[in-house]
């Protein structure tokens, strides 16, 4: 299968028309910011606040 989309865009006459579907099966999707993508994320329902721990002793 490789070697006969290889092939297929060696050949003139299909190149572009195969260059033009495999751009559109396989481009990637528009990169995002982090910012962006945690705006979008699906938190509903889900506890993002913690609880302090001021119970223990951290030497610095």
């Amino acid at each position: 299968m490789v070697r006969r989309v290889a092939h297929t865009l060696l050949d003139p006459a299909r190149g572009t028309a195969a260059r033009a579907l495999l751009k559109q099966q396989f481009n990637e999707p528009p990169t995002r910011g982090l910012k962006a993508l945690l705006a979008a994320a699906p938190l509903d329902g889900i506890d993002l606040e913690r609880v302090r721990d001021t119970g223990r002793k951290v030497d610095l």
